[in-house]
């Protein structure tokens, strides 16, 4: 095999070579190609550019002339109102329509005319009669006149002159159906472009007005006259008549630029005559690098064998490019069937597929944290292990990322370990407060013991000589009151007692200041996120904006949260993952006095709670857990009710269970009182 090889090399050689060679003067073609044809295509694009800008400015232009337009309308109707209520008289009319011809100097008189076409009254100072006017002008008067409607006249010069042109709208005068004459704006239509075309629109493009027989009304050209390259028009639909807007760009077509483009192509040649010189000049360095290389790689490839740690590594697409033999037996799975592949990987676990995604788009995009990160993986078996995985940029010789390198430490002896010293320690504390309780009992037993049983010999006493009606005189209920007495002292011994071991629980009230909802849950978010991952729950907070402040014990909230939140995360163990939702929402309302109340619901879609349960959920030392104490809810229901709200549960429609506890926003009266007030000593005992 090896002497068949060497009688191919010399063949195989040269063609490898003509290859290497051949590929760049197929780039060099391809880009001359492609060189020749760029500048064609941005000179269209420009083109394009610039013709869909000049119609989006000559819409701009044509909504402004439109607005401006039907706002003199609305003002000249106003005016016509007030003529017909009788409240503007011909001696006013100048001082009422003054401010409307200061606002809008496109305008060049407004006239009020009688029903004979006759002047009343008219901003130029002139008496002008309907007769005098253009021929133009009277027939649109006439239309105005018969349809009771506004209307425009066709655009014309006034009698006896040739320019500008004014174009004239009327507005008819009608009470009862009679025709009581009519007003009159006239507009100067040079006026109209100087005054509703931008001056930086007009230094680019010239703007012609027409009326509907193509007939030039006005024009305006500042910036020179348009080259006829980029044009565009836009009809004015008026009340009786229509107008053409017209723009034409002053700008010519865009130039190739070739000069520019030959020294390009000159620059270009000679960089990629230096490429293939470079190109042969670094062949010939790798042969002789190859040797060397080889033995490099060996000797990585048996280091990275003798990894227990696995490693990874990916390029910037995320595509696997390499796996270490210890990563392989981790997964279960042959590093052929893993190298080249992208996204979802095999040995993703489905339904935290998600997270798995975030954390990937993480690693790309440079974020991800280097002390590394906790997850699950699967093997093909369906078993699921944690493991610990640190990301790292991989970098060539010369410095460039070209991917991300990752160790993956599978750790579960470790959460054993973790979990059994875990289990160990909330074991000793439970025992540590059953002793407590022990020694409470016994105390109470000892103390209670002496009293009560004097108060029962001073009451059996008693009634002996009780017994015997006829025999008492004074002698024997002289007897019968001092027992009575200590019997009853007695009794009060027994109750100090009592009130003592009260006085000793309450002793250990927590202090209350002001807090916010949205303060205690960012504290204890992450504690119920970590209950959550072990059992893969999708945690939901929502907090409303602009909550009160309360009056509490963060302290005691935060465990009355982590308490409700354990419960429902184990409630769902049984349930689908898929269904494995717990939601944590934090509202305000007012109870049914009124008072303002910050309500909290953790919901879960667990079993549930059944009605036997239910009757007996919040009494001390009951649990259905196989381990647990029963004293969760029971305190967590003291915590809320000492700051005066109350703990409540309901069945979900879907399926689970809901806690609500609300709190109040003013502090409890109560006999207890903030930390100020107990000098600093806590007298809750949770």
């Amino acid at each position: 095999m090896v002497a068949f090889k060497t009688v191919l090399r010399p063949f195989v050689a040269p063609r490898r070579r003509a290859w290497q060679w051949g590929l760049p003067i197929v780039l060099v073609l391809l880009f001359l190609a492609i060189l020749t044809g760029v500048p064609w295509q941005a000179q269209r694009m420009e083109a394009t550019e610039r013709q869909e800008q000049l119609i989006a400015d000559t819409l701009w232009v044509e909504q402004t002339i439109r607005f401006q337009l039907g706002r003199n309308e609305e003002s000249l109707k106003l005016v016509g109102s007030e003529i017909l209520d009788g409240q503007l008289v011909a001696q006013k009319f100048n001082a009422r329509v003054v401010s409307l011809l200061n606002n809008s100097h496109e305008l060049r008189r407004l006239v009020w005319f009688d029903a004979e076409g006759d002047s009343i009254a008219s901003t130029d100072g002139n008496d002008v009669a309907l007769g005098d006017l253009s021929q133009a002008s009277q027939q649109a008067a006439e239309r105005a006149r018969s349809s009771g409607l506004p209307r425009y006249a066709v655009p014309a010069p006034a009698p006896a002159t040739s320019a500008p042109k004014l174009l004239d709208f009327y507005v008819p005068l009608q009470a009862d159906g009679h025709y009581l004459g009519s007003l009159l704006m006239t507009y100067d239509t040079v006026a109209m472009l100087d005054q509703m075309v931008p001056w930086w629109f007009a230094q680019e493009n010239q703007i012609e007005l027409f009326d509907s027989a193509e007939n030039s009304v006005a024009r305006r050209a500042a910036g020179g006259n348009g080259r006829g390259v980029y044009t565009h028009q836009r009809t004015l639909e008026l009340a009786g008549e229509s107008l053409i807007l017209r723009t034409n760009s002053v700008k010519s077509a865009p130039k190739l630029l070739p000069n520019l483009l030959v020294g390009s192509v000159v620059a270009l040649s000679l960089g990629l005559a230096w490429s293939l010189w470079a190109l042969w000049r670094d062949i010939n360095r790798r042969l002789a690098a190859e040797g060397a290389l080889r033995e490099q790689v060996r000797f990585r490839t048996a280091m990275e064998n003798s990894l227990v740690t696995g490693m990874r590594a990916r390029d910037l697409a995320g595509r696997l490019t390499y796996v270490n033999p210890a990563f392989c037996s981790m997964v279960g799975i042959a590093a052929e069937d893993l190298l080249g592949k992208l996204p979802p990987m095999p040995y993703w676990v489905p339904e935290a597929t998600a997270e798995y995604q975030k954390r990937f788009a993480e690693v790309l995009a440079g974020t991800v944290t280097p002390q590394g990160f906790e997850t699950f993986f699967q093997r093909p078996d369906g078993n699921r292990f944690p493991v610990l995985i640190f990301e790292s940029p991989l970098l060539d010789a010369s410095g460039q990322q070209t991917g991300w390198m990752g160790a993956i430490m599978d750790i579960s002896e470790r959460r054993a370990a973790e979990d059994l010293n875990r289990r160990q320690q909330e074991k000793l504390q439970i025992s540590a407060r059953l002793a407590s309780m022990g020694e409470i009992a016994s105390t109470l037993a000892h103390e209670l013991n002496q009293p009560l049983a004097a108060i029962s010999s001073y009451t059996t006493g008693a009634l002996n000589l009780l017994d015997d009606v006829d025999a008492i005189g004074q002698a024997r209920a002289a007897l019968l009151r001092p027992a009575l007495e200590k019997a009853a002292a007695q009794a009060q011994r027994a109750g100090q007692i009592i009130r003592s071991v009260h006085a000793f629980v309450k002793q250990r009230e927590p202090s209350r200041v002001r807090v916010n909802m949205r303060a205690i849950l960012d504290n204890v978010e992450p504690l119920i996120a970590l209950q959550a991952q072990p059992f893969f729950v999708k945690v939901a907070i929502t907090i409303a904006d602009n909550l009160p402040a309360v009056l509490a014990d963060s302290v005691l909230i935060e465990q009355v949260l982590l308490n409700l939140s354990r419960n429902g995360i184990e409630a769902m163990q049984q349930v689908p993952i898929a269904r494995r939702h717990l939601q944590i929402a934090v509202t305000s309302a007012r109870s049914a006095s009124g008072e303002a109340m910050i309500v909290t619901r953790i919901a879960d879609s667990g079993h549930g709670i059944s009605a036997a349960v239910a009757e007996q959920l919040y009494s001390p030392l009951f649990s259905t857990k196989s381990e647990g104490m029963g004293m969760g809810l029971n305190i967590c229901r003291t915590a809320i009710e000492f700051h005066g709200g109350t703990l409540t549960h309901a069945t979900r429609p879907n399926g689970g269970t809901e806690f609500i506890f609300t709190l109040p926003v003013t502090a409890p009266v109560s006999g207890a009182q903030d930390t100020a007030a107990n000098n600093g000593k806590p007298m809750f005992a949770a």
